[in-house]
């Protein structure tokens, strides 16, 4: 399968003792080349967890639009995972949201 930027999908994210895992969404952030190329992909976080904000989180607003059930946010906890580990796509951030996202890993990582 091919993901784009941006696309919400669904990944087995580990539970803290790591035996076992759920189903979570997860942003994919890295491109389409990189992606096919090297048979993974970068995602970001997307969360629920109202308790803990990260200074760099991006609420979403048309998460309903993105196919997400409930309103989330994108943290930007990044991770590599193998393109076959993606179970299935959920949707796209809608290009307010796409935005905020590219703004925020903007002032994260630096890319000269």
């Amino acid at each position: 399968m091919d993901f784009k930027p941006f696309e919400i999908v669904v990944v087995p994210f580990p539970f803290t003792d790591k035996v076992g895992a759920k189903r979570r969404p997860a942003l994919i952030v890295s491109t389409s080349a990189f992606n096919r190329s090297h048979d993974q992909a970068v995602l970001a976080m997307i969360t629920t967890a109202q308790q803990s904000d990260w200074p760099s989180d991006v609420h979403l607003e048309e998460w309903s639009a993105a196919g997400l059930s409930t309103a989330c946010r994108v943290r930007l906890k990044l991770f590599t995972l193998d393109r076959e580990l993606i179970l299935r796509r959920v949707g796209t951030l809608a290009p307010h949201d796409m935005m905020a996202v590219q703004t925020a890993l903007s002032q994260c990582i630096a890319v000269v």
